[in-house]
């Protein structure tokens, strides 16, 4: 039976999101690993003009406050209807952005405010804690490795697993984030194919972007992600135009000795990149990104840039297939590592790998990475009688 001293409040109105926004505040005062997300991050999540997915999808959500009109929680429920369909049979919505005390009656009020929202538009099932977009931030609950949040990833205190499973979310997957030293040395192996394409294959060539050609960087990045990852795991292609906005995006971030291609007679065949990690940099900037924002975060960057230690953020890695398992990636990592360093980048976290991916996760041991955080996206069947399936394993 709900809690009649809580109320749960939709959030609509500028005050409303403002709320929103500021309730883990108080919540991780005790937590010093945690770094508030940016506000604009936050709200473009649901703003249709910024968020695509509200396309073919829509999004809700809601602050729980007590008795004295404090802000004790919060979520988020949203259902794309482009892929909640993947399962025929069981038809999937999300919920994220949860916040809350260390109450399961108040934890409970959340999760059903979400799961009903999303019943009365025929889900069967919620994934969460998920972002309205894509994987690549805001996605999964911190359950291992309570350090530093990488930019667009949430730190979550260790109480919120038992909050969820408690309710009945059971484990759908598990995502890894590895981490490595940059000069700690990678296999014999990887020395052996450096050595190997540079003796026998003339027509290769490693090289880091070139941050005053962006229009070749994005065409690089273009061609290399949709051979080797678009249909991959229902990741769709890329448009060219795509990539020139991320690239664009990323420009005022982006570090070029970050981002490494191999060339095989000048077409880009494989590539890896990184950036420097934002967090590192937000943390002291604060999460809104005003004029002051802005300026504090240049010169955040500056001190940054010529710091150490020195975090960098591995956010993709691709071999086009005729390629793979030859050796390109070993190699062109033996050229990046040296750069790295000459850098100053002293430590590598890797975006996260889920459990279904075993042969990513393999390549990611390869460089002598270790697992380091982990966070797992949870699934809740609405009918308890359902047989609960795991996330199927890429072959």
């Amino acid at each position: 039976m709900p809690d009649l001293m809580m109320s749960l409040i939709e959030v609509r109105t500028a005050e409303e999101q403002r709320l929103f926004r500021n309730m883990p505040e108080r919540l991780y005062q005790q937590h010093p690993h945690w770094i508030r997300p940016l506000d604009h991050d936050i709200e473009a999540t649901f703003d249709p003009a910024r968020n695509a997915n509200f396309a073919h999808g829509e999004a809700i959500r809601w602050v729980l406050t007590n008795e004295q009109g404090e802000a004790i929680g919060r979520v988020a429920a949203f259902v794309n209807h482009h892929n909640a369909h993947t399962d025929p049979t069981l038809p999937t919505g999300g919920m994220g952005f949860f916040e809350c005390i260390e109450d399961q009656v108040a934890a409970n009020q959340l999760f059903e405010a979400s799961q009903r929202w999303l019943a009365e538009r025929g889900m069967q099932a919620m994934d969460g804690p998920i972002n309205f977009g894509e994987r690549d931030r805001f996605w999964g609950l911190l359950t291992a490795g309570f350090t530093e949040p990488n930019y667009g990833m949430f730190y979550h205190p260790p109480y919120y697993q038992q909050l969820f499973e408690q309710y009945g979310f059971q484990v759908y997957f598990k995502q890894y984030t590895c981490y490595r030293d940059v000069a700690e040395p990678l296999h014999p192996n990887f020395q052996k194919a450096a050595e190997r394409y540079a003796q026998e294959h003339p027509e290769f060539r490693f090289a880091h972007a070139n941050g005053r050609d962006v229009e070749r960087m994005a065409q690089d990045f273009h061609h290399v992600y949709n051979l080797a990852w678009a249909n991959h795991s229902g990741i769709s292609d890329m448009p060219l135009e795509k990539a020139r906005n991320l690239i664009k995006q990323l420009q005022p971030v982006l570090d070029e000795r970050l981002l490494w291609f191999a060339y095989c007679n000048e077409e880009p065949v494989a590539f890896f990149v990184s950036l420097p990690e934002l967090n590192q940099i937000f943390k002291h900037v604060g999460p809104r990104l005003n004029l002051t924002g802005k300026l504090r975060f240049v010169y955040e960057r500056w001190r940054y840039q010529r710091r150490q230690p020195k975090k960098m953020f591995g956010v993709i890695f691709g071999v086009v297939p005729a390629w793979q398992g030859k050796g390109v990636e070993s190699a062109m990592m033996v050229h990046a590592q040296q750069e790295f360093m000459k850098a100053g980048y002293t430590e590598i976290e890797m975006n996260w790998i889920g459990d279904f991916n075993p042969r990513m996760l393999a390549v990611i041991r390869s460089i002598g990475a270790r697992i380091f955080k982990t966070h797992v996206t949870y699934r809740k069947l609405f009918d308890p009688t359902r047989p609960f399936e795991r996330c199927p394993v890429i072959r």
